[in-house]
């Protein structure tokens, strides 16, 4: 078949992944699809995946994927006539302390909350359902019947030759060697043999993605790293359909095969692949190829897996595979608009999951290129969460060599990460320091948690139950609602907006009114063509022409892209990304107007600087724009200096605060405060799956305006209708009951949904979570109030109060003396 010189969409890579987008393109979307493979399909790493698919994750959407691979494996040998190799046998996840069997119980309560029906079970039923496995060390098991495995291969062969049935042409032995770019787009792919033209790239090409990326300037953070598994001969006694094993605590793995066993498992000394090459670069030569055994580094794992499975012992051992899999530095794959090119899609970095995930990453990778927007909320795994950061090749190694580290260890709440740090700090973090703070990290920022009281010693001790934070937290917290705290927030992401059209581009994308005059305020949302949640943020007009806006710290690069890609084309309206170029602090609490009047003259009463106003005042001889607003429903300005004041201005706010028990608060405190205030919070109480209606932020969108914007045809297709699923907040008695997420919520018994987030409120003195209580028949106020409500919290349920309205300050006073 001939080369062709032009293409709608040009896919790059034939494994897993690539073959599924273009299957999905040309199947879903009749688009004109060319698939390039620098050698066959299959022959990177598709090849020698171990093969096993499960299916639940943390995130609704990406559980929703997953569950659409396993549909799709179900049915596509029908279609193709091309067996997938896929079997159901079940996965049973092994419990042998009770740390992992809290998990578990957290994890079948996500399940069911996902609409999975995932069991608890004994030693006993684990022993009955695999004879062959040693059970004296269980608690217990996970049993999740739809999970399963499948023949990597096959299947990519078939989702092949399903995507050539429906038109796509597919091309093996044809190398990308660059693009040709017009006004940050790619308008050709040069390959080997010849050029394309196309309007849509996307990137599949696994552990040469960052490579392929790079040759557009695209940044694809992931790292190849060694992985072993061994085929055993066939073991007397094992049945054909044996379930999937998961044994974290072993950190090993089991899946039968031919009669034997597929063992491997993930190390807490993985080894990262660094190819002898000058650029360090995967070398195009590396088809269908393996490392030589490793032995020595897999002993671990056989020691481990002999003793779960003592037959193992004396089962030959048929093949050893080691191979490269491409990982990331936070565990999650990567998909979507590459915010650095305009038609570059990526599908990359599956970290091991690329079977599990590949049919539903094609289908909502193919959605994403054809619409221009993701069809559900994959924040999770949106490319547009890594930042330039990530470009630090050696940071992003060591980043992914401790997240593979951590791939079986028990996911305690509130976890960080401690590779790579610290990377970027405040100019505070000496001063934070010496004041006990216990940092965290948000997108390479060192941010203060929480602050250790005098003689305990500063850090987290994790664990599933109350943390040794808990009550430090709540110090924060009521010295906040009674006195005034100090937060340092300078990793916020910043950006201004300037030019003759910057008021009609973000009239364009902002739902909320930001007509206002210079001065003013604004929270607005930003919203796709479904209506969906895209950004929520701060607008400040600064002057007629000019606007600053505030966003959080990990969506930098996520709300950056998305406001300039939806700026029409000929507009005059530059945004700019200047993060870096201010601190920030928020003073917040009864007695912030104290501390502000206490070093400046400018008028901070509530007459001279109402709620929701920008300023420009002096302090310590420096200007800073003060913003009045709060995300703790308190008194409370956020003051946004140049980056080099931020030193000298907290100085001067803690020394005029002394006479009011000014001190610095932590991140912990601010969730806290904001859950008693019912303030949202994007990627989990807001997300591009939920409406600003059905979030309860309808107040907040400009629909009586006779103003178009992004989103608003989709809200008025509701109008008059009750919305499907509306947030509210819940409330627990029980002081033991620790709220985390995703808990299920039960209306008169029946699931109605499941909290978005949870923690604990101090002035209420009640543990609190939000969630989406949907119904059949729409959602009423009459229904919602009219309901007893139970939360399942780890399986057991107990008994919940709904709460329409805030916790704390219903009428928002306190926010607006």
């Amino acid at each position: 078949m001939t080369l062709p010189t032009q293409a709608a969409v040009v896919v790059i890579g034939g494994g897993i992944i690539g073959c599924s987008t273009a299957y999905h393109l040309a199947r879903d979307h009749k688009a004109d699809v060319a698939l390039l493979e620098q050698g066959a399909i299959t022959s990177g790493s598709t090849w020698h995946a171990a093969g096993l698919v499960g299916q639940l994750r943390s995130s609704a959407s990406i559980t929703r994927v997953l569950k659409y691979s396993v549909d799709l494996y179900k049915g596509l040998e029908a279609e193709t006539g091309l067996a997938t190799g896929w079997k159901m046998t079940g996965c049973l996840r092994l419990a042998t302390g009770e740390d992992r069997w809290t998990e578990f119980k957290r994890l079948a309560t996500t399940a069911r909350s996902f609409g999975m029906d995932m069991h608890l079970i004994s030693p006993q039923e684990v022993k009955r359902m695999w004879p062959l496995m040693e059970v004296g060390d269980l608690v217990g098991a996970s049993w999740l019947p739809t999970d399963g495995q499948a023949s990597p291969s096959d299947i990519t062969q078939s989702l092949a030759k399903g995507a050539r049935m429906h038109g796509a042409k597919l091309f093996e032995r044809v190398r990308v060697t660059g693009f040709d770019m017009r006004d940050g787009r790619i308008v050709a792919v040069r390959t080997d043999q010849g050029a394309i033209a196309c309007e849509k790239v996307v990137n599949c090409a696994g552990q040469w993605a960052r490579q392929v990326g790079a040759m557009a300037g695209v940044s694809v953070p992931l790292q190849p790293v060694k992985h072993q598994y061994i085929i055993t001969e066939k073991i007397e006694g094992l049945a054909a359909d044996a379930p999937t094993i998961r044994d974290p605590d072993r950190r090993t793995y089991f899946k039968e095969e031919v009669g034997g066993l597929v063992m491997g498992g993930y190390e807490p000394n993985p080894q990262a692949w660094f190819p002898d090459t000058a650029s360090g670069d995967v070398p195009d030569e590396w088809e269908f190829r393996l490392f030589d055994d490793d032995f020595d580094h897999f002993e671990q794992h056989m020691s481990q897996a002999i003793a779960r499975v003592p037959a193992l012992e004396h089962a030959g051992v048929k093949r050893m595979i080691n191979g490269p899999e491409s990982f990331t530095p936070d565990g999650n794959f990567i998909l979507g608009a590459a915010p650095e090119c305009g038609n570059m899609f990526v599908g990359a970095g599956f970290n091991a999951f690329g079977i599990a995930s590949g049919g539903g990453a094609g289908w909502v990778l193919a959605e994403w290129v054809m619409q221009g927007e993701a069809p559900l909320d994959l924040w999770t795994v949106d490319i547009r969460r890594f930042s330039d950061l990530h470009r630090d090749r050696e940071w992003v190694c060591d980043r992914t060599l401790e997240a593979y580290g951590k791939h079986y260890t028990v996911a305690f709440p509130h976890e960080e990460y401690e590779s790579g740090r610290p990377r970027i700090v405040s100019p505070l973090y000496e001063r934070l320091k010496k004041h006990n703070a216990v940092f965290g990290s948000k997108l390479g920022w060192e941010r203060p948690n929480w602050f250790a009281p005098e003689g305990a010693e500063p850090r987290d001790v994790y664990c599933m139950g109350r943390q040794n934070w808990f009550e430090a937290v709540g110090e924060e917290h009521r010295h906040v609602r009674e006195a005034v705290g100090l937060f340092d927030q300078s990793s916020f992401a910043k950006y201004e907006m300037g030019g003759l059209d910057a008021a009609r581009a973000l009239d364009w994308i902002c739902a909320n009114d930001v007509s206002k005059p210079a001065g003013r305020l604004t929270y607005t949302q930003l919203l796709n063509t479904r209506g969906g949640i895209e950004a929520d943020l701060t607008v400040a007009r600064l002057a007629d022409d000019k606007f600053y806006i505030v966003t959080g710290t990990g969506f930098r690069t996520h709300d950056l892209s998305w406001v300039r890609d939806h700026v029409a084309a000929g507009m005059d309206a530059t945004l700019t990304d200047v993060t870096e170029d201010f601190g920030t602090l928020s003073l917040m609490g009864p007695r912030a107007r104290d501390v502000l009047a206490a070093v400046t003259t400018a008028d901070v009463t509530n007459a001279g600087f109402p709620f929701g106003h920008v300023r420009e005042i002096a302090i310590a001889g420096h200007v800073v724009r003060a913003l009045r607003v709060t995300y703790v429903g308190e008194l409370g300005w956020e003051l946004h200096m140049p980056i080099g004041a931020t030193g000298e201005i907290f100085d001067a706010l803690m020394a005029a605060g002394a006479p009011f028990g000014i001190r610095p608060v932590g991140y912990r405190a601010l969730e806290s405060l904001r859950l008693e205030k019912g303030y949202r919070a994007w990627g989990s109480d807001i997300t591009p799956n939920d409406t600003p209606v059905e979030a309860g932020l309808g107040w907040a969108v400009k629909l009586r305006k006779n103003t178009d914007f992004l989103g608003r045809r989709a809200l008025e297709k509701g109008n008059g209708a009750l919305p499907a699923k509306r947030l509210a907040g819940f409330t627990v008695d029980d002081p033991d009951i620790v709220l985390l997420g995703r808990e299920t919520i039960l209306r008169n018994g029946q699931p109605v949904g499941y909290l978005t987030s949870g923690g604990y409120g101090y002035t209420v003195g009640k543990s609190i979570g939000y969630g989406y209580v949907r119904g059949a028949d729409g959602v009423s106020e009459d229904f919602l109030t009219g309901g007893e409500y139970e939360l399942v919290v780890a399986t057991e349920r107990t008994p919940a109060r709904i709460h329409l309205q805030p916790l704390y300050d219903v009428a928002g006073e306190k926010v607006k003396s």
